[in-house]
């Protein structure tokens, strides 16, 4: 766990194992494994950020705030090319490209200053993946120790990676050399199992690599990776809990009643539930103290990664600030969280919650799905965007369906991961619930955000079976069916219509949501089963 003086091109040579099967052969200087402590003072050595009032590392991830989509890259090898969900989200590259790149790549991090980590990605031993980072930046290092689990000292004894992520964030690709699209470039290669991230300083690069990795080795093993958020209660009854950036996966499952498994990222297979990760990443604009109280003092301690937050001259926290980027990230190991379950792993999930952030205003609290509902909604996966949220939004809110909750980071196809999650769910007789934690009362703009204390209740009384054998009523739009009564949860929030001022412009905002999603599943639904179609949401004849 110390600086390892690697070799110079006058010096002498040194034991260089820290970068076995990087092709990086040489570094200036190569700080490997090092601890939160060290790479903190590594950061603000190298300028790299500053601490906040309470020890928390405050950075900036400079142009990309966010993930660079467009800019994403599965090389095309003759090996793998078969089994990978071409087009918009797996963008080919040729394979002689993404040699070139990883020459050139390897090329520049010669005789650098180098931070490597080495972590596992996988809490359960039979489905886990090690990954060695190499990168020029110490924050991100940290980063990396904080999200991913960080192996006992005797595991790191000759250590030999499954993947290898070289992280270069300052070198620009050139896209008539590289064969990408600008200066930025993040290339996976699974027949070599190596990733290459240049042009961007944004961290969550790195974990959704690793991720995108999982989806590609796990189904062939008879797991699903999951994009979810997980928990257990005092029973051991598994909670999970899926959902786009925003709407709610991580302040959800942080919950002081039940031990946190992870907030992200999970597998679910014979063996139960586990996590992916050994950290979380908490977006903190608007973070509420008495709301989310564990995420609040995570966010709060030395040790913690904070991209882009804002803070004043004497480092204390404006979590409400927006100059950078309204996707304000908190970054920090899984065990600041109070009630967390060490281990990662869990038993079968009891239940599933589906969460959206609908912007329109139309879908209701909570509504209990069928197993054909629960598929139809994993492959839609339906939330809607505001203003702020990312560059280029108008006022308007923005439909976004993304398959599995995750389409950005699955290298097959969909219907892999649904039909192994209708599989998983009638073999352990899952329960499944839709969970609205965007607004009520109208759209974005009109109505408000929906009370976290009616959507805790909501959830803590599907969870603890509260919601079975009551009253239901089926929607007329969606066919969703919603309870009709909630003990602390008024009536006109379980009634969405209920709770506009104008139930036709209620009904015009409805229908306009219905072809959205009869637009979205007219590209599934030939690769669907009869009870999925029969399910799927459609305008009334």
């Amino acid at each position: 766990m110390t600086t390892i003086a690697a070799t110079t091109k006058s010096g002498p040579t040194h034991d260089l194992t820290p970068l076995a099967g990087t092709g990086v052969r040489q570094a200036t200087s190569l700080h490997a494994n090092l601890t939160a402590p060290a790479l903190v003072a590594h950061a603000i050595r190298r300028g790299e950020g500053r601490l906040s009032a309470d020890g928390a590392l405050i950075v900036r991830t400079g142009i990309h705030t966010g993930r660079s989509v467009a800019d994403k890259f599965v090389a095309d090898e003759p090996a793998t090319s078969r089994d990978i969900w071409w087009g918009k989200i797996n963008q080919k590259l040729p394979a002689e490209k993404f040699f070139i790149l990883k020459s050139r790549i390897q090329a520049y991090l010669q005789d650098r200053e180098l931070f490597t980590q080495d972590l596992f990605a996988g809490a359960d031993p039979a489905n886990r993946v090690r990954v060695r980072l190499v990168s020029t930046g110490a924050w991100q290092s940290l980063f990396a120790r904080n999200m991913f689990i960080r192996p006992a000292p005797a595991d790191l004894a000759g250590f030999t990676p499954d993947y290898v992520i070289l992280h270069a964030p300052d070198f620009e690709a050139d896209p008539e050399i590289d064969g990408v699209k600008s200066s930025t470039a993040i290339a996976l290669s699974f027949a070599e199992k190596m990733i290459l991230i240049a042009g961007s300083q944004y961290a969550g690069e790195i974990k959704k690599s690793i991720f995108t990795v999982m989806n590609w080795i796990l189904p062939e093993r008879g797991v699903l990776p999951m994009h979810c958020s997980a928990n257990i209660g005092k029973n051991d009854d598994v909670a999970l809990f899926f959902g786009l950036s925003g709407t709610g996966k991580t302040t959800l499952s942080s919950d002081p009643a039940r031990r946190l498994i992870g907030d992200d990222e999970h597998g679910w297979g014979p063996n139960g539930v586990f996590n992916f990760e050994g950290g979380c990443y908490a977006k903190v604009i608007n973070l509420s103290q008495t709301a989310e109280p564990e995420i609040w003092a995570a966010t709060h301690r030395f040790g913690t990664v904070l991209e882009n937050v804002v803070a004043d001259p004497q480092g204390r926290l404006d979590l409400t600030d927006r100059t950078f980027t309204e996707n304000t990230r908190s970054c920090y190991p899984v065990e600041f969280i109070p009630n967390v379950e060490l281990s990662g792993r869990g038993g079968q999930p009891k239940n599933i919650v589906m969460l959206t952030a609908d912007a329109f205003g139309v879908l209701p609290p909570i509504a209990k799905l069928t197993p054909a509902q629960a598929m139809y909604h994993f492959l839609s996966g339906y939330t809607a965007r505001v203003a702020g949220t990312e560059k280029g939004l108008g006022a308007e809110p923005q439909a976004t369906f993304s398959t599995c909750f995750g389409a950005p980071f699955l290298p097959r196809n969909p219907q892999i991961y649904g039909k192994l999650l209708a599989e998983l769910m009638a073999q352990h007789g899952a329960s499944c619930w839709l969970v609205n934690t965007g607004w009520t009362g109208g759209a974005y703009g009109t109505g408000k955000r929906m009370s976290i204390t009616h959507t805790r209740a909501l959830i803590n009384a599907a969870l603890n079976g509260e919601l079975d054998g009551l009253e239901y009523r089926r929607d007329p739009f969606f066919g969703l069916m919603i309870p009709q009564s909630v003990p602390g949860v008024p009536e006109n929030v379980l009634d969405p219509r209920a709770a506009w001022a104008d139930p036709a412009a209620y009904d015009r905002a409805a229908a306009d949501l219905v072809r959205r999603f009869e637009e979205n599943f007219a590209s599934f639904a030939d690769q669907v089963d009869e009870d999925v179609k029969a399910a799927a949401i459609r305008a009334a004849a």
